[in-house]
């Protein structure tokens, strides 16, 4: 059949009429009717087919309201459809007619089918179905006019699809109608996107409430929960990347290289990139489609000047062809960007619990590499970049396809001329790649600096207390400092090359004009004779290379944001395959054998080591590399040091690294029900022991196996910030009974009564709320509450005091206790209790030395028999202590009634208390409302006033040189043929403008990336640091660490790096709106009428919107804080987490945390789609408004001034929306400066330095008073302290006493001030009320002090007769020494933890250590005092740790030394040796000595013994021992040190 007989119709298949402005009917009933049917035809057979196979039915119920109708009216469009068909037949039909009809019909009958099967399966509106509606309306409606102008209305056939077209209309708006209200939506729990139709998904329509809810009131997390689709979720996110990350491993292992994490996370979305490359595509050709129609336009405005003008009608087609191409533009868009944006998130989400799950495996010299701060940034900065970078992806393929259409347009206009400037391009292109190569570097270095400065922050954050202690806040701020000033100077270098590219960019589209017109304006012509240049010709090029500039403009930052995407995923990449702990390590049998003789824990021929066997194997390449690295480096800091005035580092010596086992030859078998005490002196390995039975060593030979569930408590409690119950019940199901006994045998039930709800009171992170024997004891209690068959115990006895001691002993460890029947290992120093052990075993240089039981070995006559003749006072009494199981020895009562039994042994029920101080952290609080412009003042006051105007002038000033260009083209448009100028003449003007544009661009840039910003930056950070160091440590205590970490990293990134960048967007776009509002003004000035209209509605979306979208940018900042905070407390915890087995509780909890963050982020992204949708609709409108007003004006206006406008309105949609984004992004980056402006802001405590004058050498002699001193931790809470009164005569030695929580250690942190006297002056002044970010449902009830002063002044203490609240902090802090409960050490050389102010030679620091009885230990580490300490000092024992602490406070040559629990984690000989050292050493020093051993403070000169925050007892030691009542009798006598006498 020909083409002809098909169409049978004078105007055959077209596509367009020759007799009318209109498509011609053929080409309606095939293109528009025809194929989409055919499409949904075969798309709707498909799903039917696939949905009755494997779909599932939802079993919610049918919405008859909906099924019925609109089964009914597809069903009468089919019917009116045949009547069509069968009138068509008897009349002899066109063709083409009868085709669309019976496409059409077979169409809508698989519909039914398939409308049947949604209602089943689904529960919102069928996506194909809603599609098919709305190409099917459309086409019939232009199908519907074109037989109106050919007068086919009277016709039969015509009505029956009038009938076709009412019937599918009512299909549609019963397909459209919202369903929120069905009980199948009601009852199915999905989200708003899962409920939401086609058309309220392609619009955004769906966030409509909440975004009408955030204009009425602040939103808050709660309203938008559950909103992000499941595919987005950590479950779905993390098993979909994760699984083709473990294929590309296993790929790249066959083949020997490395698999690439970045193409992994770009495979693993592969089906998702097919319809976003489809939006952008679609995207990119209709934004050609408006120059094109501009063409046409203004031809159709020349025709005007001619004697054949084109009809009107012609005009108001093609400027509703502009309004209809930007408007599909914008959804097409609108899509793209949303779907690649849940593929970023996707990314993100998966790659969060990939790092976090990867961390819980890491093998202990993975553990040494990568540090807390590092594995944080991974999730904190690296991941997050796929958010950022996801949408440029796609622009590698759309960006060479727009250039080439823009090309081939500029073709038809200007000739082969065009290609002069396409080679300006490409002439750019290896400048880009050498700049991009520099930038590169330089992002690198940026990163690898905050890794650094983040390290150190966690570092300081974490030891905070210690910094304070030890006034080292200077020196630390040194080391941020370097790392600071590292990352501003890569900043300035990556800012100086964007002024640069700035050249490519922003100026590119001008240069390449600008080259392009100089060339056909000379020998662009016809014979290589001047080209014509026409008003057409010039402004539709204008417009061409207008949008030149978009792809153009984006290479830069899609380079950028490649480049940085690639360096962050890099990074992940080298941590995901960092080596992992071996499972095969520990067989592991879950159940207990049978047989009761097979031993539960057993050890044969074991080699145990912390580094792998020997070096890694580098290749010469990697040398080469290393080696390039390390000179880098080295330069690096000569220069730093130089700069300072510092005399230059020695370059580091390579040191050969230990690799020889910690343990050898491990033979060791422990029975069933067995309780083994494992002993040795400091550092010998009796950690490394049960790190060997847990699995978190490498085993080098041997084997070891244990039966049944396991239990762990390290030496250093870790507690999370959850209710003290939380922290008990671990994730177990809450057993009354089970708890109760717990808690009792744990000596616990005290302590809750102390603490404010019981045991509901929250924890603060690391457990700071609670005292060191408190924490050991929640550690303890619950391991206890595992139930399981196994407990390994490191020395949870150091932390507790001498009753404690005897409690934990008989109620839970001990051969009475709770867990008497259960396998028991016990790493103590607490020599009194071994004779009741079943095994001993005794550790000496990493081998077992001896084994047996205690008279065994006391028989053997070998180092344990001299140990415990030696150091135990009661080595010689009957073992009389072997009680009858289940007895409590008399000397416990006291103890156990103390603990919550009464004589009768009934155990007393927890009450649970509520208290308002219970909730320690408080919710991160959020501003609410819009960033106020003291905001912006903040900011532009750090950047200089100066500076900021004159950008703005600046960016004025390129506008004008800019819209300049444009002018003089016009001008020189309509001299066209005037012999007024010569071409030269006009093309002179011209470059001189466009240089001078460049010129300023560059400049402009430069100034704002490089000195403004940067210089904000400085400011910003430098007083977000100077204050956290000096906050009172109520502040630490109260918040969480990852709350303030996330100030330091995500919001100084937001600083450094994005709010610039929005800064120059804002300047850039509302200097280009602004010009345009001028220039079309100028040429039409009837178009401002509709400018006041527009401005209007643009600020009414954009206050409706950015309320909302400010909140949700808040919310998602808050949701990143927890993922951090749970981050930093499983790193400290995964010994014990592995242990537990709670791996997967930890994992669900990761899970949890990173989809409300998720959610958030979707939700924020998804809010911008709103807007940018309904801001370019208006857009379009402003494109609509302007075409028609030319096509009304088309006598009036000549061709120039059209083109000028029309070229114009194009660009100003996509101006203003941007301005309109930019601002808003803006307004959300500046909530960083907001927030780390809120904690610059916080109270500090008492200043460093005050100007009181001090006798010289102050303290000389050591007096110390306390005079009527009270304290609390802060504002608000009940005193610690109470009252007390005491003086300590110089060079006296006075041990301090007391049970658990008496207040022991609070009375040596008053002496540093680390809290300050109650009511005083500055314990109001430092107090801090809640955080800015927190729910105001939780917020601090105590905001009004003066309700608080209910007790009376609270003292003051004296120190050589001054009192010490006069005195500045660090003076003060400097001249007190002190060995802290927690031994603390930080990243870095031994040297730098001994003397981080390098103030002292290395034969002092020599001399401490020799004292310290560490000498040897640390002279026979690789490089000695330059040994790097790896984060935590977990590369040392915990003794070892201690004797550091000490070496540092032998350093200080200050008159008065505390020692807080300063001995607890060493065994009793070093303990010996220790005490030798201070009497001898500080003989002429006060020293006030906290200690649980009551052996340690026997020898000194008085006792204070505390109770309740109260002296009870000051006496000397003698004194007290002769009164049988008094309080430290009884300790003594618990601790086994008063001899007993044979009765």
């Amino acid at each position: 059949m020909s083409i002809d007989s098909f169409c049978h119709d004078s105007e055959g298949w077209g596509p367009t009429s020759h007799v009318r402005p209109d498509l011609t009917p053929c080409m309606e009933n095939t293109i528009l009717l025809t194929l989409p049917s055919l499409v949904g035809f075969l798309y709707f057979g498909y799903s039917a087919l696939s949905m009755s196979r494997h779909g599932k039915p939802h079993n919610l119920g049918r919405t008859n309201i909906i099924y019925w109708p609109s089964q009914f009216f597809i069903l009468a469009s089919v019917v009116a459809l045949i009547a069509r068909a069968a009138v068509l037949n008897q009349s002899g039909y066109v063709p083409a007619t009868m085709l669309s009809t019976i496409s059409l019909i077979v169409a809508w009958a698989a519909g039914i089918v398939l409308n049947h099967f949604q209602h089943q399966q689904e529960i919102r509106s069928s996506d194909p179905i809603f599609g098919l509606y709305v190409f099917t309306l459309v086409a019939s409606a232009i199908n519907i006019r074109t037989m109106s102008l050919l007068n086919q209305t009277d016709q039969a056939q015509f009505k029956a699809f009038i009938a076709f077209f009412a019937f599918n209309f009512a299909g549609f708006i019963v397909e459209a109608w919202p369903r929120g209200r069905t009980q199948v939506q009601i009852k199915s729990g999905a989200s708003r996107f899962e409920k939401a139709n086609l058309f309220s998904r392609l619009s955004f329509d769906y966030l409509q409430p909440i975004i009408t809810q955030g204009y009425k009131a602040p939103l808050a997390a709660k309203d938008i929960a559950g909103m992000v689709p499941r595919r987005i979720k950590t479950e779905f996110s993390h098993d979909n990347l994760n699984n083709h990350w473990q294929k590309a491993i296993t790929k790249a292992a066959a083949k020997g290289t490395k698999p690439s994490l970045f193409w992994t996370v770009m495979t693993a979305y592969g089906p998702l990139w097919v319809p976003i490359m489809i939006y952008r595509i679609v995207a990119s050709t209709l934004t050609y489609v408006l120059p094109a129609l501009l063409n046409e336009l203004l031809s159709f405005i020349g025709s005007y000047d001619t004697a054949n003008p084109q009809p009107v009608a012609l005009g108001v087609i093609l400027a509703f062809g502009m309004f209809f191409a930007s408007l599909l533009n914008s959804f097409f868009m609108a899509q793209y960007f949303q779907g690649a944006l849940d593929v970023g998130v996707e990314a993100r989400t998966a790659l969060i619990a990939m790092i976090y799950r990867k961390s819980l495996k890491l093998s202990s010299a993975a553990k040494q590499k990568s540090t807390a701060g590092e594995i944080n940034n991974h999730m904190s900065v690296d991941a997050e970049r796929w958010n950022d970078a996801i949408t440029f992806f796609p622009m590698f393929v759309s960006i060479p396809y727009e250039l080439c259409i823009a090309l081939w347009l500029l073709y038809q206009q200007i000739g082969w001329s065009v290609f002069t400037g396409l080679a300006t391009i490409l002439i750019m292109i290896p400048v880009q790649g050498i700049i991009g190569k520099y930038f590169t570097k330089a992002k690198a270095g940026k990163l690898e600096s905050m890794d650094g400065r983040i390290r150190i922050m966690n570092e300081i954050l974490s030891g905070i207390k210690i910094v304070k202690l030890y006034g080292w806040e200077d020196s630390f701020k040194e080391r941020v400092a370097t790392f600071r000033n590292r990352e501003l100077s890569s900043l300035r270098k990556i800012g100086t090359i964007f002024s640069f590219m700035s050249i490519m960019f922003q100026s590119m589209p001008l240069i390449v004009s600008l080259v392009a017109f100089t060339v056909y304006a000379t020998v662009g012509g016809p014979n290589f004779g001047p080209g014509d240049m026409s008003p057409q010709k010039v402004f539709v090029s204008i417009s061409l290379f207008g949008m030149l500039n978009r792809p153009i403009g984006m290479l830069s930052h899609i380079i950028a944001m490649t480049i940085s995407v690639t360096v962050a995923t890099n990074r992940i990449q080298k941590f995901l395959l960092a080596e992992e702990i071996l499972g095969t390590t520990t067989e592991s049998i879950k159940t207990l054998p049978e047989d009761r003789t097979i031993p539960v824990i057993e050890i044969k021929d074991g080699v145990f080591a912390w580094e792998t066997e020997g070096p890694e194997v580098e290749t010469p390449k990697e040398q080469k590399a290393r080696e390039k690295q390390e000179a880098k480096k080295h330069a690096q800091l000569e220069k730093e040091a130089r700069k300072a005035g510092k005399p230059i580092p020695e370059r580091a010596i390579p040191v050969e690294k230990d690799y020889s086992p910690t343990l050898t030859n491990i033979n060791l078998a422990i029975a069933r029900g067995d309780l083994t005490a494992v002993v040795g002196r400091v550092g010998q390995g009796k950690t490394s022991l049960l790190n060997a039975i847990i699995g978190d060593m490498y085993k080098r030979q041997g084997s070891v196996r244990v039966y049944g569930r396991m239990a762990y408590v390290a030496q250093q409690a870790w507690i999370v910030n959850a209710t003290l119950r939380d922290n008990i019940l671990f994730g177990n199901e809450f057993d009354q009974a089970r708890y109760d006994h717990v808690l009792m045998a744990s000596g616990l039930l005290p302590d809750i009564d102390m603490l404010p709800a019981g045991d509901q009171t929250e924890i603060g992170e690391r457990g700071i709320n609670l005292s060191g024997g408190q924490k050991q004891r929640v550690s303890l209690a619950r391991a206890a509450y595992e139930n399981a068959d196994v407990y390994l115990f490191d020395d949870p006895l150091s932390a507790v005091d001498a009753h404690v001691d005897q409690h934990l002993w008989h109620h839970l460890i001990g051969p009475t206790g709770l867990l008497k029947d259960k396998t028991r290992v016990l790493v103590t120093h607490a020599i009194h209790h071994l004779e009741q052990a079943d095994q001993i075993v005794v550790i000496k240089d990493g081998e077992i030395s001896e084994t047996g039981k205690y008279d065994a070995l006391m028989d053997a006559h070998k180092a344990f028999y001299q140990l415990i003749k030696d150091y135990s006072v009661n080595e010689g009494k009957k073992r009389k202590e072997k009680t009858v199981d289940g007895e409590v020895p008399d000397d416990e009562s006291d103890a156990s009634t103390q603990a919550g039994i009464d004589k009768e042994g009934k155990e007393e029920v927890t009450v649970v208390k509520k208290d308002d101080k219970a909730g320690l952290v408080a919710e991160e609080k959020m501003v609410h409302g819009s960033v106020s412009w003291s905001v912006y003042s903040i900011y532009a006051k750090a950047a200089s006033y100066k500076l900021s105007i004159m950008i703005v002038l600046f960016f004025l000033a390129c506008q004008g040189l800019q819209i300049g260009t444009n002018v003089w083209l016009k001008y020189w448009t309509t001299q066209n043929g005037a012999e007024k100028h010569t071409v030269g003449e006009f093309l002179g003007v011209y470059a001189a403008l466009v240089i001078a544009f460049l010129i300023s661009n560059v400049t402009v840039t430069y100034i704002t990336m490089v000195i403004a910003a940067i210089r904000a930056s400085t400011i910003l950070h430098e007083s977000l640091l100077s204050k956290m160091l000096c906050l009172p440590m109520s502040f630490f205590d109260t918040t969480p660490l990852g709350r303030i970490v996330n100030r330091f990293s995500s919001d100084i990134f937001s600083i450094d790096e994005l709010t610039p960048w929005n800064f120059i967007n804002v300047f850039v776009c509302g200097a280009s709106v602004l010009g345009t509002i001028v220039v079309i003004g100028t040429t039409t000035p009837v178009f401002l009428a509709i400018v006041p209209p527009l401005v209007i509605l643009y600020l009414l979306i954009q206050t409706f919107y950015i309320r909302s979208s400010r909140a949700l940018k808040r919310i998602d900042s808050v949701s990143k804080s927890p993922i951090y905070q749970h981050f930093s407390e499983t790193l400290a915890g995964v010994t014990t987490i592995r242990a537990l087995a709670a791996n997967d509780r930890f994992i669900a909890e990761n899970a949890a945390k990173a989809d409300i963050a998720a959610n958030a982020y979707f939700m924020w992204v998804s809010t911008n789609r709103w807007l940018q949708i309904r801001l370019e609709t208006l857009g379009a409108i402003v494109v609509l408004a302007a075409a028609l007003f030319v096509v009304l004006s088309r006598s009036s206006l000549g061709s120039s001034s059209a083109g000028l406008a029309m070229s114009y309105a194009l660009s100003v949609t996509q101006d203003i929306t941007w301005l309109v984004r930019s601002y808003c992004d803006l307004n959300n980056q500046l909530v960083a400066v907001e927030r780390v402006d809120e904690y610059a802001k916080k109270n500090p405590e008492a200043p460093a330095e005050t100007d009181v004058a001090l006798p010289e050498n102050w303290p000389q002699n050591g007096l110390v008073e306390f005079r009527n001193y009270s304290t609390r931790y802060r504002e608000g809470l009940d005193l610690v302290i109470k009252n007390i009164s005491f003086t300590v005569q110089p060079a006296e030695k006075v041990g301090i006493v007391g049970r658990t929580g008496a207040g022991k250690s609070s009375l040596t942190l008053a002496l540093f001030r680390i809290v300050e006297a109650a009511n005083s002056h500055w314990a109001k002044a430092s107090h801090n009320g809640a955080d800015q970010d927190a729910d105001p449902t939780k917020a601090d009830k105590i905001a009004d002090l003066s309700a608080v002063n209910v007790e009376e002044d609270g003292g003051s203490i004296w120190i050589d007769g001054v009192d010490i609240s006069t005195v500045g902090l660090q003076y003060l802090r400097q001249h007190l020494a002190i060995i802290p409960q927690d031994p603390t050490l930080f990243v870095g050389t031994v040297r730098e933890n001994l003397d981080p102010f390098d103030q002292l030679q290395d034969a002092e620091l020599w001399e401490a250590l020799e004292r310290a009885h560490l000498k040897d230990h640390i002279s026979s580490l690789a490089g000695g005092l330059s040994f790097k300490v790896s984060q935590n000092g977990d590369n040392f024992s915990v003794g070892q740790r201690s004797l550091i602490c000490l070496a540092r406070a032998l350093l200080r040559k200050t008159k008065i030394l505390v020692l807080d629990e300063a001995t607890a984690a060493v065994d009793v000989e070093t303990d010996e040796l220790i005490q030798r050292t201070i009497r001898k050493e500080f003989k002429d020093r006060t020293i006030l000595t906290i200690a649980h051993r009551i052996k340690t403070v026997m020898d000194s000169d008085k006792i204070l013994v505390l109770e309740k925050g109260r002296v009870q007892e000051f006496e000397a030691p003698a004194t007290l021992l002769e009164r049988p009542d008094s309080l430290f009798f009884s300790l003594a006598q618990q601790a086994g040190e008063i001899k007993d006498h044979d009765d």
